[in-house]
């Protein structure tokens, strides 16, 4: 099989600024590695603030004609652009997998879940509405008018490097805006190739900037410490989160804030126990557990705990390790060797103080950043995995009495983005619904991302939304005219 890196010529491994793919201003590059090896596999340009500013030049330059645009005509180019990339899948999910390690059957379905967002707000592109109404007292007509809210900042992490970027991309063209976006170093190839197909497809030059660099905090802040950017979009760390956005009060920003996570999955003792073993599986398993979404702690109600256990033991420990290109992998490699050491202190810090290993628990021997699916049980409250969001594929199981008590322990965390309920009992299954701190949960369904639903989370987790609808109103917004007219 070719080499995936070859879908990106030499020339589209720089930043795309404008109409130009440009090298770094002063020549800089960076190496981007395979995970599965801890080889090298591509050079990208390395940009620093003048390369940043000059995307900001281009998006602009090109703001006020692409806010001008007609919706049908920017509906059409972002279509244009989902088929792109279904007709490519392949390639593309092969690029992925090379560069960000998950195994080849994940990637496939990043791409067909990434390539949805492009469809979706193709849709909505045409159905951005104002509202025209006579005003209570009458007198007068109120007008309201959604506008771009102007040049975008978009920052998209490496665990999902399409689909994150099509998450901001296509609602902030939808509505108007042009982008800057900078992807994680550790994988940039796969924005850069999406920068590629939207220029093939005959995205305008100006609209779509990328900016690669591994001098995020200098490149980012000088963009947000422009006038002329209007919008800032980050998924990522809270950490981060609270930097970027004390960053953007300065110029007092729109942001969109999609941070950390750390979900807790309740399975109850009147669970269908066939149902939530696999939705254990996929909420804790999907992209290796390298996710803000994972099910970080899974408490399970003391009558089934150890029926769940086992048989959840028994699905993690079947699962196949390797490189993710290799047929039948299903956990391919971590991302860098910092997450495997962070990931194997986690699952120490539990053992010593008092867990027990089930499946798993010891880094393998060899190349690549690997660790093996895990599971733990007797894991105590003070133990560091229960607050710190675990991003791997290791799941501690808790056992719980009451609803109130799993209640109070799922909701004691800062961070809110997303828990699990399984039970077949409708009223139960709606109080913890209500009683979660948390702006998504799945109720008998591990896996609740989907273009059409509203994304996001509360406490620390984040602001705003991503899809559905109000995933285009976030880059927009409203002026509204009061208009004699007795």
């Amino acid at each position: 099989m070719s080499d995936p890196t070859n879908v990106l010529a030499l020339e589209h491994r720089r930043l795309r600024i404008g109409d130009a793919w440009r090298d770094a201003a002063g020549g800089a590059t960076f190496a981007v590695e395979d995970p599965a090896t801890g080889t090298t596999i591509a050079e990208v340009a390395d940009a620093d603030v003048v390369d940043g500013l000059a995307a900001l030049d281009a998006a602009s330059g090109a703001a006020a004609e692409w806010a001008t645009t007609p919706p049908r005509k920017r509906s059409e180019l972002l279509t244009a652009t989902y088929r792109a990339l279904t007709g490519r899948s392949e390639e593309i999910a092969r690029l992925i997998t090379l560069e960000m390690g998950k195994p080849l059957t994940e990637a496939r379905a990043e791409v067909a879940y990434g390539a949805e967002f492009f469809r979706w707000f193709a849709e909505e592109a045409v159905r951005v509405e104002g509202r025209y109404s006579t005003a209570p007292a009458g007198g007068y007509r109120i007008l309201t008018v959604p506008k771009p809210v102007g040049p975008c900042v978009l920052v998209t992490p490496w665990n999902f490097p399409l689909a994150m970027g099509a998450r901001k991309i296509a609602p902030a063209l939808a509505a108007g805006c042009t982008t800057i976006t900078k992807p994680a170093a550790q994988t940039p190839l796969t924005m850069l190739l999406l920068a590629r197909i939207m220029e093939e497809v005959g995205v305008p030059p100006g609209v779509v900037n990328v900016v690669t660099t591994k001098r995020a905090g200098r490149v980012v802040g000088a963009l947000l410490a422009d006038s002329r950017t209007r919008k800032l979009s980050f998924t990522g760390s809270t950490e981060v989160g609270r930097v970027l956005l004390r960053q953007a009060a300065d110029n007092v920003l729109r942001t969109s804030m999609e941070l950390g996570g750390n979900a807790a999955l309740i399975v109850c003792a009147d669970a269908d126990l066939d149902v939530a073993v696999d939705g254990a599986m996929v909420a804790k398993m999907r992209n290796i557990g390298e996710s803000c979404v994972a099910a970080n702690r899974i408490y399970v109600e003391e009558p089934v705990r150890e029926e769940f256990t086992a048989r959840f033991a028994e699905r993690m420990g079947a699962l196949s390790m390797g490189p993710g290109l290799d047929d039948g992998v299903d956990v391919g490699a971590l991302i860098d060797e910092a997450s495997v050491t962070t990931i194997d202190e986690l699952v120490a810090d539990a053992v010593d103080r008092g867990a027990r290993v089930l499946v798993g628990g010891e880094r393998p021997d060899g190349p690549g950043h690997f660790y093996p699916p895990t599971v733990l049980v007797n894991v105590p409250e003070d133990a560091r995995m229960l607050k710190a969001e675990i991003f791997g594929p290791v799941a501690p199981i808790i056992s719980f009495a009451s609803d109130d008590e799993v209640l109070a322990r799922a909701n004691d965390t800062e961070h809110g983005l997303v828990g699990y309920v399984f039970t077949r009992d409708l009223q139960r299954a709606l109080r913890f619904a209500e009683g979660l701190d948390t702006g998504m949960i799945g109720i008998n369904r591990g896996l609740i991302s989907d273009p059409s639903a509203p994304f996001g989370g509360v406490k620390q987790s984040g602001l705003g939304k991503e899809g559905a609808h109000e995933g285009i109103l976030e880059y927009l917004d409203l002026t509204y005219a009061a208009i004699d007219l007795p």
